[in-house]
């Protein structure tokens, strides 16, 4: 294709090489990330994913050696070769990443019964064909593929295949699914220890192919584009995260009331059944923080609007739930109905907002209001018209925005590929703008959140690109009441998380389908470690609220919405954390211990931070599992017991349990009972601390706005550590935000004591069993527990 190299010259940062056909750039972007570019169609990148591109300056060479061309930073080694085969290798030598120098070879399939096998109704597996652009990779051997964002299956991809090209399908989804609504182009590759991570930032429809057509290689290409990706070495498993998250973006620190209980159904209509929710989870005791409203709150399903019959006088009905601790989250929908009238169609129709044929003509399809056009959220002036938009729901007290059907969905077919927008200042069509469709959206609704109400924005978007952790949380779609989708939920959401989207979410429960009230016990304990924990269900399907079923079902459940207030701390400090370092809340196992071969598969456990380790019951009837704890010393969260790790054990696990460690070492921080988050000051901060050597950093501040960014925030920092007696360092690190703790109530577990002492004066404290108990100022000091 590029033929033959013919000169290269360095300039700055920039290898810029010229082909017989063709000419490249290798960019040194810091020593530990290359981006190979060619531009096929453009002569720039035009990122949608990556906005604030920066440089990290450090020595590179570029040399001429033979047949290649080597250009070298103090941690990578890469060189280019004839017809643009571009191969990575570590600062010893070794081989990390190399082009594949054969032609594709698909796996021959037999067989003559195709034409009869799709008259059956069976779904054929056809090979993705020949792309306009293809990067084939040679496989070299015990590869482990994670990353891609929302797709189905193992959380190893190696053996699949996969396509970028957001997709709203209501079946039931499988293992086989290819798409669905997310197109994160990112993956990363774990061997012998030595990880990297590909992004290829390309918007067209793009095919990631990890061995399933060639177990001798794995390639990534697009229809259309330019060739465009990034090479980002770790060798550290987090590593590769974090520096992914450099590139296109950290999840922002939200705002706390959004970690709590979320409460959703299609549909609380009219306002009496949602008013009847709300005094059903309180007078339930089960802690709520936020209320959805679904598509009928609109009137007949036009946006920015209200259903008066329905919801008579929504500002002051909102007014009087945040009275009793709610907050509201109200849908949108992209899709504005045709019709004549109504002002958002009239203004928009007037400044040539929508996207439009060839012909200049605003495109009209079908989705729940009839008729539709699609707001161009490729163009700036757009974005900002949507946000104002944006401003009248918070302006009525909304508290977040629900984007849905923003793959686009439509009823009357797809958009057709030629639809056209203007993409700020640079027309293009459809085919280039469907995957990034709902994060624009997701874009223009989080400013216009953002410059309304001055706080941290709540968004939640169905359609997701790489960057748009950014800008809002996502879930994982319409899923159904199947134990397959519970299952299949945990790769989701670690996969989601490795590939950028921290903030994340299932609905609780199951969307279609009819849940059962085993299935609701166990999904809620998985939701009680989810970072968007929303309990959602659709039309004429039966209640889903954790009342609906039973006595045993209605106290396992709040016994784990429970159990998630009183961790809100802990997750919140994840989250800033997560803004820092770019790691998700929820982890597999592989990323903290990629050494350990026997976290490569484990598909049904996951780390909660570092510190917690939950293996959740994923099967009906079933009340034993085998759970794996890797290095170093666990405690059964709920009975205390002790284990060394890097090992399986059996766990009992009743309907009432879910099997949850802690590591040695840990500081937890909780909180007392709360109905919703900020119902009541907390004064006196509670740590669960199981002995062992460690360190932890705890974060306070006031949980809505951006002062956090002005440095108005407090840190500690607790130092555990076993020797001669167990010992706690109480450390303030900054101390900025007024509404200080005022006291710290520990509990020591798995310990016994003779004394106590703070500073080297004795204290008093309580014992239950094998825990013991006190409070003390909030101040810096040193505990010693003296047995």
């Amino acid at each position: 294709m590029f033929g033959h190299i013919l000169n290269f010259k360095l300039k700055e940062n920039k290898v810029f090489i010229n082909f017989e056909t063709g000419n490249a750039i290798i960019e040194v972007l810091s020593p530990s990330i290359i981006n190979v570019f060619s531009p096929l169609k453009y002569d720039d990148h035009y990122s949608k994913a990556i906005e604030n591109r920066t440089i990290e300056k450090c020595d590179i060479t570029a040399t001429n050696s033979d047949n290649h061309i080597e250009i070298k930073t103090e941690k990578l080694t890469v060189k280019i070769f004839d017809d643009f085969k571009v191969d990575f290798y570590d600062k010893m030598g070794n081989i990390l990443c190399e082009d594949y120098r054969e032609n594709r070879e698909p796996f021959e399939r037999r067989g003559n019964g195709y034409e009869l096998l799709e008259k059956e109704g069976h779904k054929v597996d056809s090979q993705n064909g020949n792309h306009k652009i293809e990067i084939i990779k040679k496989m070299l051997g015990e590869e482990k593929f994670y990353g891609l964002g929302d797709k189905t299956g193992p959380l190893n991809k190696k053996g699949y295949g996969y396509e970028m090209w957001n997709t709203d399908d209501p079946s039931a989804h499988l293992e086989s699914h290819k798409a669905l609504y997310k197109s994160i182009p990112f993956f990363i590759n774990l061997r012998k220890n030595s990880a990297f991570g590909i992004f290829y930032d390309n918007t067209f429809k793009t095919y990631f192919d990890l061995g399933k057509e060639n177990s001798n290689y794995y390639y990534f290409g697009s229809d259309d584009g330019n060739l465009d990706y990034y090479f980002i070495f770790g060798p550290e498993f987090d590593k590769v995260i974090t520096r992914y998250t450099n590139l296109t973006g950290k999840t922002p620190l939200p705002q706390m009331w959004t970690l709590g209980y979320h409460q959703c159904r299609w549909s609380y209509s009219p306002e009496n059944r949602l008013m009847e929710i709300a005094e059903n989870l309180r007078s339930n005791d089960i802690p709520c923080d936020a209320l959805y409203l679904d598509i009928d709150y609109m009137d007949d399903y036009r946006v920015f609007t209200w259903n008066r019959n329905a919801f008579p006088k929504p500002q002051e009905m909102i007014q009087n739930l945040k009275k009793d601790g709610f907050k509201l989250v109200t849908i949108i929908d992209p899709g504005v109905k045709k019709d004549k009238g109504y002002s958002v169609y009239e203004e928009g129709l007037k400044n040539n907002y929508f996207a439009t044929d060839k012909d200049g003509i605003p495109y009209v399809n079908a989705v729940w209001p009839g008729d539709s056009l699609f707001p161009d959220f490729s163009d700036s002036k757009v974005r900002n018209w949507w946000g104002n938009n944006v401003k009248s729901l918070m302006d009525n007290g909304v508290s977040g925005i629900w984007n849905d059907m923003n793959e686009p969905a439509s009823f009357n077919g797809p958009l057709p590929l030629d639809v056209q927008f203007k993409n700020d200042g640079n027309p293009t069509d459809h085919s280039e703008i469907h995957n990034v469709y709902g994060h624009l959206m997701a874009k223009a609704t989080y400013d216009g959140i953002k410059n309304s109400t001055k706080k941290r924005p709540f968004v939640i978007t169905r359609a997701c690109y790489a960057g748009t952790q950014k800008y809002s949380t996502g879930w994982t779609g319409d899923n159904q009441s199947l134990w397959e989708h519970l299952r299949m939920s945990i790769p989701m959401f670690l996969n989601l998380g490795m590939s950028g989207l921290a903030f994340t979410g299932a609905d609780v429960g199951g969307f279609g389908y009819d849940c059962t009230a085993e299935l609701l016990c166990r999904w809620n304990q998985v939701g009680c470690f989810t970072p968007l924990f929303r309990n959602h269900s659709t039309a004429q399907s039966r209640d889903q609220e954790p009342w609906a079923f039973d006595d045993e079902t209605l106290n396992i459940s709040r016994k784990y919405i429970k159990l998630r207030y009183k961790l809100i701390p802990y997750l919140y400090d994840l989250m800033w954390k997560g803004e820092q370092s770019g790691l998700p809340v929820m982890r597999p196992l592989v990323l903290h211990y990629p050494s350990d071969e026997n976290t490569y598969e484990i598909n049904d456990e996951f780390l909660f931070g570092s510190n917690i380790l939950v293996a959740p019951i994923l099967e009906q009837g079933k009340k034993f599992r085998a759970v794996y704890l890797p290095k170093g010393e666990w405690i059964d969260y709920f009975t205390k017991e002790k284990f060394e790790g890097e090992r399986f054990i059996v766990k009992e696990a009743p309907l009432d349990i879910c099997p949850i460690y802690i590591k040695a070492g840990s500081v937890i921080p909780n909180y007392p009972d709360q109905s919703y988050i900020g119902e009541n000051k907390i004064d006196e901060l509670i740590l669960d601390v199981y002995p062992g050597n460690g360190e932890y950093l705890h974060y306070e501040d006031d949980g809505e706005s951006f002062n956090y960014k002005n440095g108005e925030y407090n840190l500690y920092k607790f130092t555990t550590e076993n020797s001669n007696c167990f010992s706690i360092n109480i450390e303030s690190l900054k101390s900025n935000y007024s509404a200080k703790y005022t006291s710290f109530k520990f509990i020591i577990n798995a310990t016994n004591a003779t004394s106590i002492k703070l500073n080297d004066e004795f204290i008093n404290f309580n014992t239950d069993g094998s825990k013991i108990s006190f409070s003390i100022p909030a101040k810096n000091g040193e505990l010693k527990i003296l047995s």
